[in-house]
């Protein structure tokens, strides 16, 4: 049995003692070992989180990071101060400063700890191509191909020699568990666009696409948007369970559940799903 729990999220459920922050964390545990994809925003939540659900930052196995951002990486310090022998799984890019434009002020957003700093404290495996965590369980590397719209803030830059430059997000990565069902995917942010990186899991990995946990990043998404998205959903990834919390929005949550029912439900901190692998 694969379990797959939301440690961190903007919301929680009810009556857990759990604490919310703007951020994201996914617990997976498999027969093969433990899995952290992201940390959320702060190391003070992960550990609360993890500690209130049960879980042990030194039996994390591995750590993947989705993308840079600080609400996926902030939480950093509460795993690798409690272990050793941690490997991180991350594209080259993540290490590239990210920017975010408020009130003509470019705020750093990205990774607070330096290449250097983290080597020190972890194996970094970076690899731009789908890399294996554990047996059944891939990042999707990167998602080259996005003819579909990207999940894009027209804040977000990075700096170049050429100045200040949209961010092309090259680091935004998914997870792919292979269950008896399908596959799995086990998404932070999305800034490569969900349908964009449905179509890449689509092409690099066997088998059908059963279920998509996690943000999406369809918060800034207009009606007509999200009608193309529900459209391709009914004509090509068919029966789809969704599982979605994070940058997904409130109207792109309800209009999902309008057009697919109970195969959409929400997926806040304290939420278990099990998967046979």
């Amino acid at each position: 049995m694969t379990k797959i729990i939301c440690v961190v999220d903007n919301a929680v459920k009810e009556g857990t003692g759990l604490q919310s922050e703007h951020g994201l964390s996914f617990w997976i545990e498999t027969a093969y070992g433990n899995v952290l994809l992201d940390t959320g925003q702060t190391a003070a939540v992960l550990s609360h989180n993890l500690d209130v659900l049960g879980l042990s930052p030194r039996e994390v196995d591995k750590l993947a990071l989705s993308h840079a951002h600080y609400d996926h990486t902030g939480g950093l310090d509460a795993v690798l101060s409690k272990t050793t022998a941690l490997t991180l799984f991350a594209h080259p890019d993540v290490f590239r400063p990210r920017y975010s434009l408020r009130k003509g002020e470019y705020q750093s957003i990205g990774l607070s700890l330096s290449r250097e700093t983290l080597a020190a404290r972890a194996d970094l495996s970076l690899s731009d191509a789908p890399a294996e965590i554990l047996p059944g369980l891939w990042t999707t590397g990167e998602i080259l191909e996005r003819a579909e719209p990207e999940g894009r803030s027209p804040h977000h830059f990075i700096r170049t020699g050429k100045g200040w430059e949209p961010d092309p997000y090259r680091d935004d990565m998914s997870l792919v568990l292979r269950t008896n069902e399908g596959l799995v995917v086990i998404c932070g942010c999305c800034h490569a666009g969900i349908l964009n990186t449905l179509f890449h899991v689509e092409r690099n990995f066997e088998g059908p696409i059963t279920t998509v946990i996690g943000g999406t990043h369809l918060v800034p998404a207009d009606d007509l948007y999200l009608s193309h998205v529900i459209d391709v959903f009914n004509g090509h990834f068919r029966n789809l369970s969704l599982y979605l919390n994070h940058c997904t929005g409130k109207n792109a949550f309800e209009r999902l559940a309008g057009a697919f029912g109970s195969r959409v439900t929400a997926c806040p901190a304290g939420t278990v799903i099990d998967f046979n692998p």
